[in-house]
């Protein structure tokens, strides 16, 4: 394990290929099979795997967030998962796992860590009904590996959302309706059921209707019905399309793929894609651009993400009609 913790940092990155790495981590046990449940975090969201440091406690925090440490002069929360998760583990947590994306830095405590997993997004599929019921919309994403082990890949931004009592109301506050719509719309395509609500609660406060879809390949799927329907009305898809807004990591379709897969069919010219994610080091949004994403916009900022919206909105609308197009 010891190289594992050493070279988390140093892995391959995948992002644009359609591929991702896992890593593995086991919370608790299954009483029906006694092994351990079995889950998975993107290696792009983990900053390193050490053991647990003494953690000092906080006051009025939920039970699952055991305090905080002291990491290189910053404090971060830790969460116990399996606590968390409300899976039942006698076992102490000895391992914590340090994630960080979109500005946030948290320790998740687990129970043992296990390997890297290479995959491709294919083979990642959306959970089902009753997974995703009950584990209050948790996991992402789900796969079974060669040795018939299910592997449930966590929602960080869920974990987040409900470990921090943050009250982001006050972040819709001042958007204001835009004026004069048509009757445009945007698709937007995101695994993590906090981020799509909070894109819901933007478009909703801008007055802007919208179609929302669980990952790549169902927004795909969604842009095709518009396409389709377009042609029978005698419009181009882009008459009713604003803008494409896509997470970066999902099941099936991830963002780069979804965004080459527009770019290249003329069907959807002139529809900005823009790339919404928590990933927002400088390579990953190149990364977009080297596909043909727009814009990017970072995750959990509402302001932020009305204002893009805004004005690549307002720009499409008074673009002038190219006679033939």
């Amino acid at each position: 394990m010891s190289e594992l913790l050493k070279n988390i940092d140093a892995r391959t990155r995948l992002a644009g290929t359609n591929k991702l790495e896992i890593l593995l981590f086991s919370l608790g046990t299954d009483t029906r099979t006694g092994r351990c449940e079995t889950f998975g975090i993107n290696v792009f969201k983990v900053r390193e795997v050490m053991r647990t440091p003494a953690i000092t406690s906080a006051p009025d925090m939920p039970s699952s967030v055991k305090g905080m440490v002291s990491l290189r002069g910053a404090l971060v929360p830790v969460v116990d998962l399996a606590e968390y998760v409300g899976v039942e583990s006698g076992n102490p947590r000895e391992i914590m796992i340090v994630t960080e994306y979109n500005g946030h830095t948290q320790g998740f405590l687990v129970d043992s860590v296990d390997t890297i997993l290479r995959l491709d997004w294919s083979q990642m599929r959306v959970p089902p009904e009753m997974l995703t019921a009950k584990m209050g919309g948790l996991v992402t994403a789900v796969t079974e590996l060669e040795d018939a082990r299910l592997v449930m890949l966590l929602d960080v931004e869920k974990v987040l959302a409900e470990t921090t009592n943050i009250d982001d109301s006050l972040q819709f506050v001042n958007i204001k309706p835009l004026e004069k719509l048509d009757d445009g719309m945007v698709v937007f395509a995101d695994d993590s059921s906090v981020a799509r609500g909070q894109i819901q609660r933007t478009l909703d406060a801008l007055g802007v209707k919208y179609i929302s879809a669980m990952n790549g390949r169902a927004a795909w799927d969604e842009l095709r019905k518009l396409a389709n329907y377009a042609e029978s009305i005698g419009k181009k898809p882009k008459d009713l399309i604003y803008l494409v807004l896509t997470d970066v990591e999902m099941p099936e379709m991830d963002g780069y793929i979804l965004t080459k897969t527009i770019k290249t069919d003329p069907a959807f010219a002139g529809i900005p894609v823009l790339m919404h994610s928590s990933l927002s080091s400088s390579s990953n949004q190149q990364l977009g651009k080297s596909v043909g994403v727009d814009e990017y916009v970072s995750k959990f900022e509402a302001q932020r993400l009305a204002e893009t919206l805004s004005r690549v909105i307002k720009s499409r609308q008074s673009a002038p009609a190219v006679i033939g197009a």
